[in-house]
């Protein structure tokens, strides 16, 4: 594995040619460190790396940097999320900066949830920019070594530069309509300079392999890393919840009158969640898996080990 980029976890899983795993790690609404703690004990040896989730839904939450340090400490490597939602551009590269010097080498970028949806539906949201950009201001500091106003990254004019080593990612949702359109944004994604991308928890696998379809004749599975994403349902209810209220989701009517007929929803939806991994894993062009696990990370090694995903490889 030569001229990696940072040389994080995850990029050297992605580099050996293994099927990398990913999870999503949700930071407390509290100060509360002893819930990463708890966490991180259930993702650690079964993961490649941990999503820290940047306040989601738009509610306030531990911020993705500081839980990421606390993930680091429990043995994990974070992929810190950072939103375009609350924070200008000077923030932003602030933050990178801060990240970046207490080891934390993966950031994904988000536009982030509109804050209508929060506990603060009454903020001023910022977008100052958007996740395409925020890509961009990612990969110009760390490979050309400069803020998004073009200045170099260092202390003083004789200094040596001293630039963020991160790995970039972003996120795609399949689902969104016009399919067309959708190979076209992650091409962007990618020219910005985009390492990885993780989608949009996928139900609707004839729709995703239309759309993996789309992305090989563009030959896009070749320039970056594509983790597709998994989200294990509870019950019937949480599926028609996620079908009628989140935009750019699709769940077809089987699972919910599957999860309707079971006598153990909470199993079924767990051996719904593997055969779809093991049916995502058969997808030319698919680098790896991220599961979304919502506020259910103690089932995440059931989900790997019976997707036959562990033990993890050491790189």
């Amino acid at each position: 594995m030569k001229n990696l980029k940072t040389g994080s976890n995850l990029e050297k899983v992605f580099e050996s040619g293994n099927f990398a795993v990913t999870a999503e790690l949700g930071p407390p609404k509290s100060i509360d460190a002893e819930i990463i703690r708890k966490k991180a004990g259930y993702l650690r040896g079964y993961v490649d790396a941990v999503n820290i989730t940047d306040n989601q839904t738009a509610i306030v939450r531990m911020s993705s940097i500081a839980a990421g340090l606390l993930a680091i400490k429990e043995g994990l490597e974070p992929i810190i999320q950072i939103t375009c939602r609350d924070r200008n551009r000077i923030a932003i590269q602030s933050d990178v900066l801060g990240a970046s010097a207490l080891g934390i080498k993966n950031i994904l970028a988000l536009s982030g949830d509109h804050q209508k949806f929060g506990n603060h539906p009454g903020t001023k949201n910022v977008f100052d920019i958007d996740s395409i950009q925020l890509i961009g201001i990612l990969s110009e500091m760390r490979d050309k070594k400069i803020f998004q106003n073009g200045e170099e990254i260092k202390n003083s004019k004789n200094a040596p530069p001293a630039a963020p080593e991160i790995y970039i990612g972003g996120a795609a949702n399949p689902f969104g309509d016009p399919l067309e359109f959708r190979p076209v944004r992650l091409a962007k994604k990618i020219n910005a300079g985009a390492d990885f991308i993780q989608t949009q928890c996928i139900y609707d696998m004839e729709r995703f392999s239309l759309w993996m379809e789309k992305i090989r004749e563009r030959g896009l599975h070749t320039k970056i890393k594509i983790m597709a994403g998994v989200t294990p349902l509870k019950s019937a209810g949480m599926a028609r919840y996620m079908r009628d209220s989140v935009a750019g989701l699709t769940i077809p009517d089987y699972y919910i009158e599957r999860l309707s007929k079971a006598e153990d929803p909470v199993s079924e939806g767990l051996a719904i969640c593997v055969e779809q991994i093991l049916e995502l894993k058969k997808i030319e062009g698919l680098s790896g898996i991220h599961i979304m696990a919502i506020e259910w990370e103690r089932k995440v090694p059931e989900i790997v080990d019976a997707a036959g995903l562990y033990p993890r490889p050491e790189v």
